[in-house]
């Protein structure tokens, strides 16, 4: 209460929302899309523990965030004491940097680190606790100067080794991770690759670092398990690991014979893992790494004939472009789409059997333009991420894509939205079930249990909110209702019914699922 307090006489933009859980979200969404650390508070006890999926949810995913939450008095800490729990304890696996408070002066020094940690490289979230009776005293304490973050520049010798490699290589590959999108060398990649003649594929959260028409873009990897022969990675005897991050995919499953000549690019070492032992590091700056090898290197002939990853995905979504079934056909939906929306207008998908067709499917054109949970994986991030990210770029369009399971997660924040007049639209993909649970479910054991749900009328749903709510109930009439909702002032709903039976004939294309959301 002592904080709200003073913010209320402060110039920071404060925002009260349904669900503590709803609050970690956007200041996650806002941390990727930003760059800069979005800030997220609770009280102690309930409060603090509602806030940890979703600041897990930038510990894997790689957004800045800072956490505050409250806590009783110093006094009471020993022992048993209403709403007490070890907070610091409960956060300290999901945190980089965490403190308590313990008296007034040392404030300026706790915010300052805990923003610098949580924006250094790789981002995440850190965690500041304040003691009840602390936060009550005034202090005069100012903030600290905040100095901006450099990375090292590469020397010559280590560029050299790595443009050598790729010299002598038969058929080098890149793999784009996020980092290439956090550090914002997507044009930087693109040169590198035009210039050299190498394909890129990239993970679910680098959608768009090249672009899908651009003719060296393989398309997205780490779902299913004839990605990597698809895309060309099966046959690379070098791979040029840039921004890479094995949290969303590992490397055994694009090295599985560890024969495979590593360059890793990035602001930090190479993990380790006996799959991914790289021959040169580059750590620096990634755009400064990429113009240097660009600078040095010699240009290739790209492969024949481009990905056959990109041109199945390609075909596949062209095929149903005038589909006219009922429920609808994720292909469908998607060329729609593409069809309706602009290349820097943003979608965000939150998490299920939605995700995976985006991540597959949606041809995204540039970097952050889709916005992808993959660390975490977190349900219901889709309604708290359109209302991030009308705060933090107001005039761009934003449409966020979840499934009936994850919509209800956080339906509360469409209240938050209203009131902050955040306009997005949310599209709820309908089957009536947690779809990609179910599906795998079928696969293994024939039949599906426990994943089955009923919904609420989501179009009245939407109206007790007072928003305006939307079903389809023919195909040729979403592209026109997407245009609509887009045009409004406000935030609104479309509830779409889809077909996942497609998920069946996906696999018959492109091999076994391999992700678990």
């Amino acid at each position: 209460m002592t904080l709200l307090d003073a913010l209320a006489d402060s110039d920071i933009v404060y925002v009260s929302t349904r669900h503590e859980q709803g609050a970690a979200l956007m200041a996650d969404v806002y941390g990727r899309l930003t760059g800069k650390p979005g800030i997220c508070l609770a009280t102690l006890g309930p409060g603090a523990t509602n806030l940890m999926t979703g600041v897990a949810d930038a510990f894997l995913d790689r957004s800045p965030l800072v956490a505050i939450t409250g806590q009783v008095g110093l006094e009471k800490i020993h022992k048993e004491s209403h709403q007490y729990v070890d907070t610091m304890g409960l956060f300290h696996s999901i945190v980089k940097w965490q403190a308590r408070v313990g008296t007034p002066e040392v404030i300026p020094e706790v915010v300052r680190k805990a923003f610098k940690i949580a924006e250094t490289e790789k981002p995440g979230p850190t965690h500041i606790e304040i003691p009840g009776e602390v936060a009550a005293q005034p202090t005069a304490g100012a903030p600290l100067t905040r100095m901006p973050i450099e990375y090292p520049r590469p020397g010559q010798d280590v560029v050299r080794r790595a443009a050598d490699i790729i010299a002598s290589a038969r058929q080098p590959m890149i793999v784009a991770g996020n980092g290439v999108v956090r550090r914002r060398a997507a044009a930087d990649l693109r040169a590198f690759a035009a210039a050299i003649g190498i394909p890129v594929a990239n993970t679910f959260m680098s959608k768009g670092v090249m672009g899908y028409a651009n003719p060296l873009a393989c398309l997205t990897i780490g779902l299913q398990n004839r990605d990597y022969e698809m895309c060309g990675l099966a046959d690379a005897d070098v791979v040029i690991a840039v921004g890479y991050d094995m949290v969303e995919v590992a490397p055994r499953f694009w090295n599985p014979e560890k024969n495979k000549r590593i360059i890793h690019v990035d602001t930090l070492p190479a993990e380790v893992d006996e799959h991914y032992i790289p021959a040169v590091e580059i750590v620096s700056e990634i755009g400064v790494a990429l113009r240097l090898l660009t600078e040095i290197s010699g240009a290739r002939t790209p492969p024949n004939g481009g990905s056959r990853l990109k041109a199945t995905v390609m075909r596949e979504l062209q095929a149903f472009t005038q589909d006219q079934s009922m429920p609808m056909k994720p292909q469908r939906i998607l060329a729609d789409m593409r069809r309706v929306l602009a290349g820097n207008d943003l979608v965000i998908s939150d998490v299920g059997a939605h995700k995976l067709w985006i991540a597959r499917m949606f041809p995204a054109e540039e970097p952050n333009s889709v916005i992808i949970s993959n660390g975490f994986a977190t349900m219901g991030i889709g309604v708290p991420g359109g209302v991030a990210a009308k705060l933090a770029q107001p005039d761009t369009r934003v449409v966020v894509v979840t499934g009936d399971g994850g919509f209800l997660m956080n339906v509360q924040e469409l209240e938050t939205a209203k009131r902050l007049r955040t306009p997005f639209v949310t599209m709820v993909w309908v089957d009536g079930g947690y779809g990609v649970i179910r599906w795998k479910q079928e696969r293994d054991f024939g039949r599906s249990f426990g994943s089955d749900f009923g919904n609420p009328n989501f179009t009245k749903l939407a109206e007790a909110f007072g928003l305006p709510g939307f079903t389809v109930s023919q195909a040729d009439d979403f592209a026109p209702l997407l245009e609509k909702a887009l045009s409004l002032d406000e935030p609104s709903v479309i509830a779409v019914p889809v077909d996942y039976g497609e998920n069946r004939r996906l696999i018959e294309a492109l091999g076994e699922v391999e992700v678990t959301i």
